[in-house]
């Protein structure tokens, strides 16, 4: 086969070693290559662009990417020293629980990324860990803040509750025992048999009196008594208190009683248990009959009824009733005087009586008493055989 005759380039053999061996040309359509003389064949690309080949650049090139190497290599040492990748949210942990105060609490999450700048981001989206890591102590922060609030209301609550607690004494007000729940009568005491006679008990001053045969009255160290009676005509029993008409009631503060009774066999044709006392200028003898070995409400006769008043849970009846009685009167000189009376209409045997409230409706209805004598805890009956007992018996103003 002959051989095609080969072209001489210009400047000849030595020229052309000194000249690129190739020539390379880019086409966007084609790739091609122009062989140097003495290759079978040439090829010519329509556009093309010539990189020439040179042995000095191409080692300088070659420094460069070997120099882009080692920056590579150390900018990858130096990035093992920064957070990345799931590192990064190990990284934002150490530094969020550096974190402190109201800092911490108030944005534990935001904390925990904005540490580590970008790479706390770019862990965020790859590394579960360290999203994990930062919303832990974010919960820890809040905590914190909870426990220091809590603490306060605790406290506070505390506080309050001792003070209910302390509430002990408002008990203690109520002034001892229920007279009601008092059933057992004392034991011992002084019996006092007599038509007419007077002393002293428990810091009280007791009275029996009967205008037939005697009767008796027991006393007792506490305020309490009893009383017996046999077919004694009009008879009255009595203990409380004594002020020989020195002041006048609103003079002498709130006046009560407590009491609780007991009766058995029969008060003749009337009979009265409650309050009895006697004022002094005016004269006027006076009753709070609460109870009655007759029918309630009893009705002393001949009286004016002057209304009627609501007082310690009960409605009373309230009477004037002009009398001369039938043994004087305790105002000196005094032979017919007034009686007051506040009937309750249903009858109780235990409680309290609210003296002074009596006085003051009565003052309304246009009653008036005068300096005080007495306010004494009563029983009166008009004959009959019976008696009564009183566990609880107590007079005070205060």
């Amino acid at each position: 086969m002959n051989k095609a005759k080969r072209r001489k380039p210009p400047g000849g053999e030595a020229a052309h070693t000194t000249r690129q061996r190739r020539i390379f040309t880019y086409d966007y359509r084609s790739f091609s290559t122009e062989k140097a003389a003495g290759c079978d064949q040439e090829w010519v690309p329509r556009e093309s662009v010539t990189m020439s080949y040179n042995p000095l650049r191409s080692s300088l090139s070659s420094t460069r990417v070997i120099l882009c190497c080692f920056a590579a290599l150390a900018l990858g040492a130096c990035a093992q020293s920064l957070p990345v990748e799931g590192d990064t949210g190990t990284g934002g942990t150490g530094q969020t629980g550096g974190s402190t105060g109201t800092g911490g609490n108030a944005t534990g999450g935001t904390t925990g990324t904005g540490g580590t700048g970008t790479g706390g981001a770019r862990g965020g989206t790859t590394g579960t860990g360290g999203t994990g890591t930062g919303g832990v102590i974010g919960t820890g922060g809040a905590k914190g803040g909870t426990t220091g609030t809590g603490g306060t209301g605790t406290g506070g609550a505390k506080g309050g509750a001792t003070g209910t607690g302390g509430t002990t004494a408002t008990g203690g007000t109520g002034g001892g025992t229920d007279p009601c729940s008092v059933k057992t009568q004392p034991t011992g005491g002084t019996v006092h048999t007599s038509a007419n006679a007077s002393g002293t008990a428990a810091g009280l001053s007791w009275t029996i009196w009967s205008n037939g045969s005697a009767g008796s009255i027991t006393t007792y160290s506490t305020p309490a008594f009893s009383a017996n009676w046999n077919n004694s005509g009009d008879f009255l029993a009595r203990i409380g208190l004594q002020w020989n008409a020195t002041k006048t009631y609103d003079q002498l503060g709130t006046i009560n009683a407590e009491f609780n009774e007991t009766k058995s066999g029969s008060g003749g044709g009337y009979s009265y248990v409650g309050i009895y006392g006697w004022s002094v200028s005016p004269c006027v003898e006076w009753y709070i009959v609460d109870d009655s070995y007759n029918t309630m409400p009893v009705n002393p006769g001949n009286g004016t009824n002057k209304g009627t008043a609501t007082i310690d849970g009960g409605t009373y009846n309230l009477l004037l009733r002009n009398t001369s009685g039938t043994g004087g009167s305790k105002c000196s000189g005094v032979s017919s005087w007034s009686q007051f009376y506040s009937i309750r209409t249903k009858a109780r045997t235990c409680g309290q009586i609210s003296i002074t409230e009596h006085f003051k409706a009565w003052a309304a209805a246009g009653m008036t008493l005068g300096k005080m004598d007495q306010a004494q805890i009563l029983v009166e009956v008009g004959g009959g055989s019976g008696s009564v007992t009183f566990p609880v018996a107590n007079v005070t103003a205060q």
